[in-house]
């Protein structure tokens, strides 16, 4: 069956964001906030199953795909049992339907049609994908059916759990079924687009993007915590996109035509374009707390979550890309919260220092956020977003590494975590001093400062800043225990040695001796 044969099954099709709120409302999926904005809980799962992702084992597909524990194998025979049954179940609800596009560069456009239980993730599909000009044109080349009050039996469908979402990349379609989480929606389609794109030539990557007045661009890599949004959004610069891209022979591209911004703790003196998107008429916020009586938002609540969101329209940031498009990146710009507070605040990448970075995609969890965590953990995740590459890493460090030298792009490392100590010691590096870093990045003030280079991780630290104290450049120099720093140093040294053994043969000597060069 083809996917443009795939039930739609909705009642309501391509109902405008004004009519989803009051569908919303009337059926009390979600409430106003005072300023306007639809606040809704998602209930039991408040951020993504990874456990619970699979693709379907098919040949068309079956060699090209890094099968393992981020992409787990979906049985073609169960997928027809559990396609019957959505079409079942979704043919007894009421649901709401929405064409769709992916990738604002028409070349790489993906028709997507999103069909959903809920009248709240259609809304969140229109505020994240990409609004057509008029008709989407054509029958999708994907479809999304979601089905948050499906519960599965994993003995009929074999699944882990009664939650499940399953990708079938040649017939186009994906299935979710027992979970309201809305960001599973977003980035089942970021993975196909990470499926299809990189066959063509295109870097894909999880990255946020900005432009200058003179039309220079840069882009941010991160994981979630290390400021890519925030960094991003800049009133001086263009947002061209806060989360997913491509990189052609043309230049980048927006796969999204909105913003899924993390707001636990969201101040409107730190981020006043996301706190005024936050409080408009059409944004979702995603288990925010609400007082009962004025129905007005508390960002520091974390009863429900830690991982609170706000989904809204890129329109919503004031003078943000009308295209989604931009030129080649003049700087790459990878993020990284260090807790541990060893790394140093920026330092400059060869691209081989680049690539190895990319593929460790290092962050750090803090202490106290989990039982049993007494100190900060490293986290890697390949190519800063690891659950979503269904081919392997290095496809995607080839493709990036191409672009990077072809293009001449500057590459850094951005420390926005932990300087004087780690955490529980020292304290946490001013957003003011990275944006500072981030100025002096991208206005070019830095490309010709002298370096010194770090002992252990072998990095390229600028002797001095605009707007930074000299004494937080030098990681060491900021602890007062400089033998307790050297530990520290190598103990997160040995932590990258041990993640990249995983990619040492197929990368070669040179990418693999870029990273840390003492362990203990």
């Amino acid at each position: 069956m083809h996917v443009k044969e795939a039930p739609v099954g909705a009642a309501h099709r391509n109902p405008g964001r004004v009519e989803l709120i009051e569908r919303a409302i009337q059926r009390e999926e979600g409430a106003l906030t005072a300023s306007g904005a639809l606040a809704v809980t998602t209930g039991e799962h408040t951020g993504r199953s990874p456990e619970d992702k699979f693709i379907v084992e098919e040949p068309a597909t079956r060699d090209d795909v890094w099968w393992g524990p981020v992409n787990k194998s979906y049985p073609e025979q169960a997928f027809e049992r559990l396609y019957a049954r959505f079409t079942e179940h979704l043919a007894g609800q009421e649901t709401f339907g929405a064409d769709l596009w992916t990738g604002a560069d028409p070349m790489y456009r993906l028709r997507v049609r999103v069909v959903s239980e809920t009248a709240w993730c259609t809304l969140f599909a229109r505020n994240l994908f990409i609004e057509p000009d008029g008709e989407a044109g054509g029958p999708p080349d994907f479809t999304v059916l979601h089905a948050p009050t499906l519960r599965l039996d994993p003995d009929a469908f074999e699944t882990r759990s009664e939650t499940a979402i399953v990708v079938h990349l040649s017939r186009g379609l994906v299935l979710i079924a027992g979970t309201g989480y809305a960001g599973e929606i977003k980035k089942s389609i970021f993975s196909v687009m990470q499926y299809l794109l990189p066959k063509q030539g295109v870097a894909t990557m999880h990255c946020s993007a900005n432009a200058g007045p003179g039309g220079d661009t840069a882009i941010f890599f991160g994981l979630s915590g290390t400021g890519k949004t925030t960094l991003s959004t800049d009133a001086t610069r263009t947002l061209i996109g806060d989360d997913e891209h491509g990189w052609t022979d043309q230049g980048i591209f927006n796969f999204e035509g909105g913003s899924y911004a993390k707001v636990i703790d969201l101040s409107a003196e730190a981020e006043p374009e996301i706190w005024a998107a936050s409080h408009q008429f059409g944004t979702i916020l995603e288990n925010v707390v609400l007082d009962p009586r004025t129905r007005r938002v508390d960002f520091g609540d974390t009863s429900l979550t830690e991982n609170t969101r706000a989904a809204f329209p890129l329109s919503a940031i004031p003078g943000a890309s009308e295209t989604g498009r931009g030129a080649h990146p003049s700087n790459v710009i990878m993020l990284t919260a260090d807790a541990f507070g060893v790394l140093p605040p920026v330092a400059r990448l060869t691209t081989e220092q680049a690539i190895y970075y990319y593929l460790s995609g290092y962050t750090s969890k803090l202490a106290g956020t989990e039982m049993g965590v007494d100190e900060p953990e490293a986290t890697f995740s390949a190519c800063f977003g690891g659950p979503f590459l269904p081919l392997h890493p290095t496809r995607y460090a080839e493709l990036l590494a191409e672009r990077i030298r072809r293009h001449g792009s500057n590459v850094w490392l951005v420390n926005t975590g932990w300087t004087g100590g780690p955490y529980g010691i020292g304290h946490r590096i001013s957003i003011d001093h990275t944006r500072a870093i981030v100025r002096a990045i991208i206005g070019g003030s830095l490309d010709a400062e002298p370096v010194e280079t770090d002992p252990v991780f072998g990095l390229a630290i600028p002797a001095s800043c605009p707007g930074v104290p000299p004494s937080i450049l030098r990681p060491r120099s900021s602890w007062e225990d400089v033998e307790a720093y050297d530990r520290r140093a190598a103990r997160l040294a040995a932590s990258f040695a041990r993640n990249f053994a995983q990619y040492r043969e197929a990368v070669g000597s040179e990418i693999a001796s870029a990273g840390p060069g003492k362990a203990d």
